[in-house]
């Protein structure tokens, strides 16, 4: 029996919507190749578009990498097809990430399809949607209906996801500040913060995170977003209240492989997708997770199981405007 490929342009709009995932920095580490014949696309790490300061051993490289690799499935499905994924199907080739195997599904003759599939497919709608709020939200707290459905979403992917409390969120807030103040302290971080930061009267940005995304200054000092202004002055900056009890979740594994790394981003953007659909704003908080002394005291103090990969800040108020992201042709090949 033949099986049916997709097209170029199916598989140009599949890594299109992949690549609208977040990644550490907006660097966007990631590369796609087709192979024709056999239908399979490769997930490759651009290590060129690493953070050795912030990310030495490409934990948030493979986080963010994890997280196209959720939006590709996403796409497949929506565009009614099977998407077989291997996660680092050649030990020998570091860079290779995953390997897709995309074809048409076969008849069923009536019989119900992948439920998951399914449930994929219906994300879609959120992915152009999703986009980092580093504004301030309200103090509406995300319903109990909403937070079981981002669990839900997590644990599918195999991954946990805690909303934190107290005492734990006050200890994680403080984490936070204290990790931050350690980023202003360390120069080779902050250029490297810097270095990713991108003006958009002087650039033409096609990556990292431009000005207009930067959200205001927190007047309380209290905010947890990550300030990519730094030290440079930002004229006409506003300086506002954030929300007075942030709202945040850890997302975490069972064990803390790159493998692992990467099933963390498939389920934060799960999170992210299914937040969207039930219009909850998200950003992240993740600068104790840069730095190892910090990061493992994260954990929940009552289950003490899990390694820490990603903080989640979620609430009312604005999405977010749509960051950059580099042309197509610059991340996708094809081969015969």
């Amino acid at each position: 029996m033949t099986v049916q490929t997709p097209t170029d342009a199916t598989v140009t709009g599949l890594v299109a919507d992949a690549t609208t995932a977040p990644s550490m920095h907006n660097a966007q580490p990631w590369r796609f190749r087709y192979g024709r014949g056999s239908g399979t696309l490769g997930l490759y790490a651009d290590f060129e578009r690493r953070l050795p300061e912030a990310d030495p051993a490409n934990r948030a490289l493979h986080v963010g990498c994890g997280a196209a690799l959720l939006n590709l499935r996403v796409s497949a499905a929506h565009h009614g097809l099977d998407a077989a994924v291997s996660l680092l199907p050649e030990p020998a080739d570091p860079t290779l990430l995953a390997s897709v195997r995309l074809s048409a599904p076969p008849a069923h003759d009536g019989a119900p399809g992948d439920p998951d599939g399914a449930a994929l497919g219906a994300l879609y709608p959120a992915v152009a949607k999703r986009h980092t709020s580093r504004y301030p939200f309200d103090d509406q707290p995300v319903p109990d209906d909403v937070r079981a459905r981002l669990v839900d979403a997590a644990r599918a992917e195999g991954a946990e996801l805690v909303f934190l409390a107290e005492p734990h969120l006050e200890t994680v807030l403080d984490l936070i500040r204290d990790a931050e103040g350690y980023d202003r302290g360390d120069p080779a971080r902050e250029a490297e913060q810097e270095h990713w930061a991108r003006f958009s009267k002087t650039d033409a940005p096609v990556d990292g995170v431009p000005d207009y995304a930067f959200g205001p200054r927190d007047a309380a000092e209290r905010a947890t977003n990550r300030d990519f202004a730094g030290s440079r002055p930002t004229p006409g900056r506003a300086r506002v209240l954030f929300e007075r009890n942030p709202q945040l979740a850890l997302l975490s594994t069972s064990d803390d492989r790159p493998a692992d790394w990467l099933r963390a981003g498939q389920a934060l953007e799960r999170v992210l997708l299914v937040a969207t659909l039930d219009e909850v704003s998200t950003s992240f908080a993740n600068q104790p997770l840069e730095w190892p002394d910090l990061r493992w005291v994260l954990r929940d103090p009552v289950h003490g199981s899990g390694n820490p990969q990603m903080i989640i800040r979620l609430g009312y108020g604005p999405t977010g405007p749509r960051t950059p992201r580099r042309a197509l042709e610059r991340v996708l090949t094809f081969e015969s």
